[in-house]
């Protein structure tokens, strides 16, 4: 989403890709999907597509789409799929990423969750009770 990337983590078959594909249909650009390179510079960590894949996506059930491809991302958020959120306000994680540390969302079911996180890019997230 502009100069903030999202980089989606978790298991093969856990919904990466469908949630990168919800991303994208809402306005999102794709940077990368599976073999994502994740670099650090200076206190950026920057992730961008290998080369042979840049601008492909799956589309499971569908087939491989191409789509334009946004280029070297500084990431801004991490979202975790292997685990559900249970909690209706949950407590704020982080994960580490190439010793940076990003704040951190597990997989929310419900059709909210994607454009959640764009928001959450754009104004962030009130910490307050």
């Amino acid at each position: 989403m502009g100069d903030r990337g999202v980089l989606i983590i978790g298991p093969s078959g856990s919904g990466k890709s469908a949630l990168a594909l919800q991303l994208i249909a809402l306005g999102a650009d794709l940077v990368a999907d599976d073999r994502t390179r994740v670099v650090r510079e200076g206190d950026n960590v920057i992730a961008q597509a290998p080369e042979t894949i840049s601008g492909l996506i799956e589309a499971r059930g569908v087939g491989i789409l191409r789509l334009p491809s946004a280029g070297p991302t500084p990431l801004a958020l991490v979202v975790d799929m292997s685990h559900t959120e249970e909690e209706r306000l949950p407590p704020q994680r982080t994960a580490f990423v190439h010793g940076r540390e990003l704040p951190c969302l597990h997989r929310v079911e419900g059709p909210q969750f994607a454009p959640a996180i764009l928001l959450y890019l754009r104004c962030s997230i009130n910490s307050a009770p």
